[in-house]
């Protein structure tokens, strides 16, 4: 028997909300929703213990092999659509005044719902605030400082490989006099990359970043000469610089290798043969990603979820281990490289993976 709604708890909601996913029910997602704020749930909490905890199983349930990427997308535009509508639901009850707030997407970030839910959270809390979306060239996004003058800007980030463009947005924000909040994925568990990159301060989540928000900023000094290299100065090796522009070499020569060590390759059908491509692809990019940073645990957290993914897809994860020592070959001469890839491959056999 299911609790009366004035009895609604988070958990129960969250079902009913995934529920309502899982059929692509828009109508009956908001009504879940509006009927969790009936029931005296207060609106931040359906925005970070309903929606949040449910699209972060969205994105389980696709790495799982339980849903589609096509499904895994309605299921985000639903819950963004449902989150504009609790906003517009909330529009007459601002806060108190808290202060000016810039959120934005670095370009390349097209996962835009941690930063909705963080723009819609502080709005809540007096923020007054212009919400610029996905993806926005960094160009652009210091054009839109200059012109509205925010107290901070909060920069959003959850793909590690854009993490190259936070810093540059970091630093030209700073640069402009704009201190720089950083949340998401990207940025670490614990917001290691968000300080290596100079950011001014990290939130893991919404409440943390109220919290943080609330403590003020100091100044920043505006600067024109700042470099990557100053905040991370292991770049001097230029072993990232070559590692990304060699990319596209390094996956060609890596899946000739696999052909060469198992033939059955050649009669991949066209799909298989670009899901291997795809899949070098990306281990090339992290390898780089972990050079710019300098940062084992960023290549070898990655070779594990991608062992996940491969598993679920019935995929044996221990065939990483070839195109790891075919791209280690290729890179003999690089010492950061051939730790990292050393790392990522003592993580997979520590894991059963041989």
């Amino acid at each position: 028997m299911e609790a009366p709604e004035s009895q609604a708890t988070p958990g129960l909601v969250r079902e009913r909300l995934w529920g309502a996913l899982s059929d692509r029910d828009e109508y009956a997602a908001a009504a879940t929703v509006f009927a969790a704020l009936d029931a005296g749930m207060t609106v931040e909490d359906v925005l970070l213990d309903v929606i949040a905890p449910v699209q972060h199983r969205v994105g389980a349930e696709w790495a799982a092999n339980r849903i589609t990427v096509a499904h895994e997308h309605a299921a985000t535009a639903i819950n963004d659509r449902v989150i504009a509508a609790l906003a517009h639901h909330t529009a007459g009850h601002p806060a108190a005044p808290a202060g000016r707030l810039t959120v934005a997407c670095v370009d390349g970030e097209w996962h835009a719902l941690p930063a909705r839910l963080l723009a819609e959270v502080l709005r809540l809390r007096g923020w007054e605030l212009d919400f610029l979306g996905a993806q926005v060239p960094t160009p652009h996004l210091i054009a839109h400082l200059h012109e509205h003058g925010p107290d901070v800007v909060a920069l959003s980030c959850s793909i590690p490989t854009r993490l190259p463009t936070a810093h540059t947005a970091i630093t030209a924000c700073q640069a402009a006099g704009f201190p720089v909040l950083a949340g998401g994925a990207a940025f670490g568990r614990d917001g290691r990359y968000a300080r290596r990159l100079g950011a001014d301060a990290w939130a893991p989540d919404a409440r943390a970043a109220a919290r943080r928000l609330a403590e003020g900023f100091p100044a920043v000094h505006r600067t024109t000469n700042r470099q990557p290299v100053d905040d991370l100065p292991h770049l001097v090796d230029q072993e990232y610089t070559m590692v990304s522009r060699s990319a596209g070499q390094l996956v060609k020569a890596t899946l000739a290798g696999l052909q060469d060590r198992f033939p059955a390759m050649r009669a991949y059908s066209e799909t298989q043969r670009q899901h291997t491509t795809e899949d070098i692809a990306h281990i090339v990019d992290f390898l780089a990603i972990g050079l710019y940073v300098d940062d084992d645990d960023l290549f070898t957290d990655f070779i594990g979820w991608t062992a996940g993914i491969l598993t679920a897809r019935g995929v044996p994860a221990a065939s990483l281990h070839p195109a790891l020592d075919l791209i280690s070959l290729q890179l003999k001469d690089f010492p950061r490289s051939q730790r990292l890839l050393r790392a990522a491959s003592d993580a997979l056999a520590a894991g059963g993976l041989k």
